[in-house]
């Protein structure tokens, strides 16, 4: 099966905050949880929400944390389809 999947990101220098939803209608958000902001823990964090053949669509706040998540993954081929500015 072939879903998406929506990624809340809260992004701090040391921690990144995680929330989904399933893109389907009536879906609830729910939070994941706290997790270090590290390459390994958000590599580790994608794997896992990927499972199955699951697309993800991610979302974060652009500021200097945001953007070095969005380098750091993009490295890995990781892609970031949304940018929230405010």
């Amino acid at each position: 099966m072939n879903s998406i999947t929506y990624v809340g990101l809260d992004v701090h220098k040391v921690t990144v905050s995680v929330a989904i939803a399933e893109g389907r209608r009536g879906s609830e958000a729910l939070h994941v949880g706290v997790f270090p902001n590290r390459p390994d823990h958000i590599a580790k964090l994608v794997e896992g929400l990927s499972r199955n053949g699951r697309q993800l669509s991610f979302c974060y706040e652009a500021g200097p944390c945001g953007y070095g998540l969005h380098r750091q993954q993009a490295a890995a081929k990781v892609i970031f389809c949304e940018l929230v500015g405010v």
